[in-house]
């Protein structure tokens, strides 16, 4: 089993500090690679694997000006997908854009949706939602209109942090310095609470950091910047709690795991896939405002914090993220066996003995098959699902689901997708052989004519 990793490049894989997508992706890769499985990372040039590394760009954007975000990203991309033919599957961390290549390429393409950033997004990956395989990063985050081979939470290498078993005495913000985050709302906690508050992560949005942020800031609220992966143990399981008081549907949730493995509960708004990952009582508390929080706040000491480090052991470790990610490779490679993937849709064998082959036969809207014939076989086609033109002999066939046409030998003939949806149909071949080479194509799409 040959994987091709595609990280992005924002960030170092694994980032120094921020950068939750490329911590994932190195945690998953270096885990198939301790399991013997052959893995190429493509990710910036400056990473750090176990695995091959191949990279074009040279630094991270986010921490060299110089870097042209969509310059590098297309360039970035563009290597892999170069170098397709050299995989058996690529797993794409990149969000939608790779997405985009998938017709170019035979190698299957399984996509991670670490969440999704805008609304606006949803098209690309609903365009490319039979042809590429998807999975969710939480039940909560899962998109009604996409269909999904698996829903796989992140797991983290818990051996490597620290457990912490005596409660602290400060609260912890521990993210990006945004809005959506609720960087303030934990603040205005701290306040009501009296308590000390330490605030990591980048600054995301600066405005909001000057404005709600910065003029709160004193001896006991405190900004200390991004914490990198050597200081976030102490970091995290040194505070009371950790304070996740977000204001948008939070598609998994990894400091809250990154806090609950060193022993630090966590209270935070049950928005998104929050109550996926706390269990109330027992490694945290959801709340829904903060009269709700402060309350939270005084029942943190009944929680015994071994059993948040124990959840995180059993439901959120990274053996168990990547046998799951093994299992659903195996399932896409198995079909894929199967199956054919084509410019215009794909098909799969359902039978084939000495005097005839079928096929399951699906077009995508608005494609069709080249013009062609054949020297050796007769064709039976029923149409299953959606609407067909058929053109035989130069004549023209409209056919619904349920209607069928005799393709004789040595007709030419091709079929297209009229309709909005997936074409369907049961391809019956009789004849003296049924091989791929006995097509003889008169007009093609695809540049694929017979000399």
């Amino acid at each position: 089993m040959k994987i091709a990793m595609l990280s992005p490049i924002a960030w170092r894989t694994p980032p120094r500090h921020y950068g939750p997508w490329e911590w994932i992706v190195s945690i998953l890769t270096e885990g198939l690679v301790r399991r013997g499985i052959d893995v190429t990372l493509f990710a910036t040039k400056d990473s750090i694997t176990s695995a091959k590394l191949e990279a074009i760009c040279p630094r991270p954007y986010e921490e060299d000006p110089h870097i042209d975000a969509k310059v590098w990203e297309g360039m970035h991309i563009a290597h892999l997908f170069e170098k397709a033919e050299e995989f058996d599957l690529i797993h794409n961390h990149f969000d939608f854009l790779p997405l985009n290549w998938i017709n170019f390429v035979r190698t299957p393409v399984l996509t991670t949706i670490h969440g999704f950033s805008s609304p606006k997004i949803l098209p690309a990956y609903k365009h490319y939602n039979k042809k590429a395989y998807y999975v969710a990063i939480s039940e909560a985050d899962k998109s009604p209109e996409l269909d999904y081979i698996a829903t796989i939470y992140h797991g983290i290498p818990v051996e490597e942090y620290k457990f912490y078993g005596e409660h602290g005495d400060y609260l912890l913000f521990f993210g990006r310095i945004h809005r959506d985050k609720g960087t303030h709302e934990a603040i205005e906690l701290a306040r009501r609470a009296g308590k000390k508050l330490i605030i990591a992560g980048i600054i995301q949005d600066q405005e909001y950091y000057q404005k709600e942020i910065e003029p709160h800031l004193n001896s006991l609220i405190q900004y200390i910047g991004p914490v990198g992966q050597s200081g976030k143990s102490e970091l995290l399981g040194k505070a009371y709690a950790l304070i996740h008081l977000i204001n948008f549907k939070e598609p998994f949730g990894l400091s809250l795991v990154e806090a609950m493995a060193c022993g630090t509960p966590v209270i935070a708004r049950g928005l998104g896939a929050i109550p996926e990952i706390i269990e109330a009582g027992r490694n945290g508390f959801i709340v829904s405002d903060l009269d709700e929080a402060l309350a939270a706040l005084k029942q943190i000491p009944q929680i015994d914090r071994s059993g948040c480090r124990k959840i995180v052991a059993e439901r959120f470790h990274q053996d168990r993220m990547v046998e799951a990610y093994i299992e659903v490779y195996k399932r896409i490679l198995g079909k894929e066996k199967r199956e054919e993937k084509r410019p215009w849709g794909g098909y799969r064998v359902l039978g084939e003995e000495k005097t005839f082959k079928t096929k399951k036969i699906w077009v995508d809207p608005g494609k069709r098959l080249s013009y062609q014939k054949h020297q050796y076989r007769s064709e039976h086609w029923l149409i299953i699902a959606g609407e067909a033109k058929v053109t035989l002999e130069g004549k023209e066939y409209f056919l619904k689901p349920g209607e069928a046409i005799d393709i004789p030998q040595g007709s030419a003939h091709r079929i297209k997708n009229m309709g909005q949806d997936q074409l369907v149909f049961i391809e019956v071949q009789r004849g003296a052989a049924f091989a791929e080479d006995d097509i003889i194509r008169l007009e093609d799409d695809y540049g694929r004519t017979t000399k």
